[in-house]
């Protein structure tokens, strides 16, 4: 087991900010709480945090955030992409500014989404697609709620129960 640790650990120490500015196939976060330049392009561990310019490929771990993401993105807690996100987000709580994917969460936001949301909590500015949870929330909408609460409030009928559209 020790051996098992020092190893991630090495890895670790050689994966986070030795080339700050390149792009990297792997990165093993450790208690990188500051924001970083790298590109990772391939998987991102991040135990317990992960921040990256941007993210291609897979993002697992325990708490993920990147400035851009086209990626498969699996995190216990959060899963942050502050600007585009394109791909899946699987997390307690999702967030993403721009989405052309899924988002399968508790809670999920987003600013403009172009796709699906499913979760107990779905948020977002805009949306095309499906918002599908408990209580589902947009400002304008081109496609369909399904929940038990549904608001599109710029809408002609703003509030529905079970299923609210607007196209």
């Amino acid at each position: 087991m020790k051996k098992l640790l020092s190893s991630l650990a090495l890895v670790g120490a050689l994966t986070t900010g030795v080339l700050a500015q390149d792009i990297w196939p792997l990165d093993i976060s450790m208690f990188d709480w500051i924001a970083r330049p790298t590109e990772v392009v391939g998987l991102r561990v991040g135990v317990p945090y992960g921040f990256n310019s941007a993210v291609t490929g897979f993002d697992v771990g325990l708490v993920g955030q990147s400035q851009h993401a086209w990626a498969f993105q699996v995190n216990a807690f959060y899963s942050c992409v502050n600007d585009t996100m394109g791909g899946l987000q699987v997390a307690s709580v999702n967030y993403a500014g721009h989405l052309t994917g899924i988002q399968v969460s508790l809670w999920n936001t987003a600013q403009t989404m172009n796709g699906l949301q499913v979760g107990v909590i779905n948020l977002a500015d805009q949306v095309e697609g499906f918002q599908i949870g408990l209580i589902n929330r947009t400002e304008l909408m081109h496609g369909y709620q399904i929940g038990l609460v549904n608001v599109i409030r710029e809408s002609p009928v703003p509030f529905a129960p079970v299923v609210n559209f607007m196209f």
